[in-house]
């Protein structure tokens, strides 16, 4: 490997390098430990973490299309005691900061999770995924409204002394208008962008094929909406960026860096391709050496329009 400075900076927490999992497709990190040197990551958020344990959605809820996935999981997971108590004792060894995603059906529920983790020393900082329902406002989503999705944030951040990340929904008319209203409530980054909604149908049923009856579109499908989203809000915001969606190979998270990422995140790569991560750190390496860069903050934003 070239001798490049791969290292960046969220929230305080300083990654050796800027590539992370996404949640959802990584699992809880040591699923993968016997086929990815698990040390070399920039960064591991771990699956989505509930107040309590949930059971998710009813199956069928995976579907292949072209050039993705739609997943309705349903964010099932073990919540987050037993996840502090049984899992992460997994990772003590893992020199790779870790990053808890949670998720809550109220304010109140998002501020409770936060304050199980803040203690909780192998847990670098926690992204807060807002593209839940809120159950109190009738099941819209916090992340379509900013007072709601602000609201979120300035709960969490009274529980936590820990760096806090915003996972944005691109299910939003202006996902800027959403992204400030995050920073200014106090987030010390954002991620984006999570899932795109979509639909696949049987036509021969006649039926939705999953269960949900709509899911989650991931993958290569939705690079260029998220790379544009990432450039918007890059543009916007002061804190951190980190991009989201369809990041394959190092060339793919590369568009994410020059349109302003400060990192990205590989997720549905995970299952096509379980070393997707350590390609990518070596691609983008090598392409810093080749560019003659030394430094992957010369690239943060380096689009020229």
């Amino acid at each position: 490997m070239p001798e490049v400075n791969l290292s960046v900076d969220i929230g305080g927490i300083i990654l050796k390098n800027p590539v992370m999992t996404a949640s959802g497709t990584f699992g809880f990190g040591t699923e993968f430990a016997s086929i990815v040197d698990l040390n070399r990551l920039g960064g591991i958020i771990v699956k989505g973490l509930s107040l309590k344990p949930a059971a998710g959605n009813p199956p069928p809820r995976i579907v292949e299309t072209p050039c993705g996935m739609l997943n309705a999981i349903g964010l099932e997971n073990i919540g987050v005691e037993i996840f502090i108590r049984e899992k992460l004792p997994l990772l003590a060894s893992v020199s790779t900061p870790v990053f808890a995603n949670i998720y809550g059906k109220s304010v109140d529920e998002y501020a409770e999770i936060a304050a199980c983790l803040n203690d909780v020393e192998k847990i670098a900082g926690m992204e807060v995924n807002i593209s839940c329902p809120n159950v109190t406002a009738g099941g819209v989503a916090f992340g379509v409204d900013p007072a709601m999705a602000a609201s979120v944030v300035r709960a969490v951040k009274e529980k936590t002394s820990k760096p806090v990340i915003v996972k944005l929904s691109p299910n939003v008319t202006d996902v800027v208008v959403i992204a400030k209203s995050v920073e200014d409530a106090g987030a010390d980054a954002v991620s984006l962008i999570n899932t795109i909604t979509g639909m696949v149908i049987d036509i021969e049923k006649r039926v939705p094929v999953l269960a949900n009856i709509t899911g989650g579109l991931s993958g290569p499908a939705i690079r260029p909406v998220a790379v544009r989203m990432v450039w918007q809000v890059a543009r916007a915001v002061r804190i951190p960026v980190i991009g989201i969606g369809g990041i394959m190979c190092a060339r793919d998270a590369l568009e994410f860096i020059i349109a302003g990422a400060t990192a990205v995140q590989v997720g549905t790569a995970n299952f096509v391709n379980p070393r997707a991560t350590m390609e990518i750190i070596d691609g983008i390496g090598l392409y810093l050496d080749a560019h003659g860069s030394s430094d992957i903050r010369e690239l943060i934003g380096a689009l020229n329009i």
